[in-house]
């Protein structure tokens, strides 16, 4: 139990993810464009649809809506990745899933850190997913060196920071004045520096290895590459980009649009083109530099296993169109998600989705009675609720990276996933997110019991 003169790690994150996207706007300022786009669209879409978004969004409103995002960051060590680790673990986020982009062409694996407890969701939904650059697929040797030397050079996080963090650490917690300190010095980890840390013939080779590998290696720390908002009509928000000539992606990442949202769905503009300086240069020498970019979500309910199993068969098979099929990937993409269930009934039962039950006024008034969970929602004393996706997708998360680098950058590693080596990197395990959400969906269910007088069950009525 935390110290009650200490500030919760969940208004520290609430106000760290506030103070990043303060810093991001005047950074990038079409970021700011996309944060009016999508509060238009959310706002509209409640307006219009309040009984499909309480369907499918039930703790959807404008304020909240408004707050939440990700942000994503690239370390290039394993001491910056255990260092930013426990700079998260201050706002109470931890590390959830694995990613191996190296498949993809991006030569990095990744988790996502954030808070995992269902409240701490509601206080502040901020994520940040955060790649760990794969020294070992840089193939020119003395290029891998060169950018070893470089990094080990680097401190990432400022000194007062490290000593906020070792103060959480041993004292359990930050009091007002050291939270507000925190925030102003982590903050300047992830701050843009347009000044390079390598020559420019070093960049131009780094880059030439991978435009990403140059991203990671130039410069003093993982500035933030894109804060990503959230909206409940991903659809009208990309056609309202491309009316205010924003460049948006062809393709929105993901699933395609459905009655009952799923997983993930992310669209982006791409990456803005920045002046930066190298080492050695003159007056009014430099170059440019390509990252950082904008990006909006939209998330859906999240999938048990076998609900991944096929969504990622059904992903795959309009991405392999057999004989016959349109060459539009959006409409070879539409035909094969016919085969995947669109109520949330029909996910619920099938084993596909994940969901929390609550009791209705109905089943308060009028008790359960004898029967199953089954027999409960037939009666109406029980109702399903969706438990929106809060992690990523690890073909959408490589589709932007990739869309995000320029053309000619897309190449496979023939290198196999590196969890236990991300793991030992971290310093700690990362949680399932699959485990969380079945625990989620089960501890509902055991509320629901306890109302309705059946505290007890041996009965597997959560799919996994």
């Amino acid at each position: 139990m935390s110290h009650p003169a200490f500030v919760s790690p969940d208004e520290i994150r609430s106000r760290f993810s506030d103070a990043m996207s303060r810093m991001y706007r005047e950074e990038v300022p079409l970021y700011g464009e996309l944060m009016d786009i999508v509060r238009t669209v959310n706002a509209r879409v409640l307006a219009d649809h309040p009984e499909a978004v309480s369907a499918t969004e039930p703790d959807a409103d404008v304020a909240r809506l408004s707050s939440e995002r990700h942000g994503a960051i690239r370390v290039g060590t394993a001491e910056e990745l255990r260092l930013v680790r426990r700079a998260f673990a201050v706002m109470g986020m931890e590390p959830v899933g694995y990613y191996d982009l190296a498949a993809a062409g991006v030569p990095v694996h990744s988790t996502a850190f954030r808070p995992i407890a269902e409240e701490a969701l509601r206080r502040s939904a901020f994520r940040v997913f955060t790649s760990l650059l794969r020294l070992d697929l840089i193939e020119d040797e003395a290029l891998r060196e060169t950018a070893r030397a470089t990094l080990a050079r680097r401190r990432i996080c400022s000194e007062p920071a490290i000593a906020l963090i070792e103060r959480a650490e041993r004292e359990g917690g930050l009091r007002e004045a050291d939270a507000a300190a925190f925030i102003e010095e982590v903050l300047k980890t992830f701050r843009w520096q347009s000044e390079a840390l390598v020559d420019a013939p070093t960049y131009r080779q780094l880059s030439e290895a991978h435009r990403l590998i140059a991203d990671v290696v130039s410069f003093r720390g993982p500035h933030i590459n894109h804060l990503t908002p959230r909206t409940l009509d991903i659809d009208a928000a990309q056609a309202e980009m491309l009316a205010r000539d924003i460049g948006a992606k062809a393709v929105i990442e993901g699933p395609p649009r459905r009655q009952v949202p799923i997983l993930l769905r992310q669209t982006s503009f791409r990456a803005i083109e920045e002046k930066i300086r190298f080492q050695g240069d003159g007056e009014g020498a430099g170059g440019t530099h390509t990252a950082r970019f904008g990006e909006i979500e939209q998330r859906g309910v999240a999938l048990t296993r076998k609900g991944r199993a096929l969504y990622d068969a059904l992903l795959e098979q309009a991405r392999q169109p057999q004989e016959g099929s349109s060459g539009d990937y959006d409409e070879n993409l539409r035909r094969a998600f016919v085969a995947f269930p669109d109520t949330l009934e029909a996910l619920r039962a099938g084993g596909l989705a994940y969901v929390r039950y609550a009791v209705t006024p109905k089943g308060l008034r009028e008790g359960s009675g004898e029967g199953s969970l089954e027999d409960w929602l037939a009666r109406g004393h029980v109702v399903a609720e969706p438990i929106t996706y809060e992690d990523f997708l690890p073909v959408s998360a490589a589709g932007i990276f990739q869309s995000n680098l320029g053309d000619g950058t897309h190449q496979a590693y023939a290198a196999s996933p590196e969890r236990a080596a991300f793991e030992q990197a971290l310093g700690i395990p990362v949680h399932d997110e699959f485990a969380l959400y079945e625990a989620l969906s089960r501890a509902s269910l055991a509320v629901v019991r306890e109302r309705l007088g059946h505290p007890a069950s041996g009965a597997h009525e959560v799919h996994s």
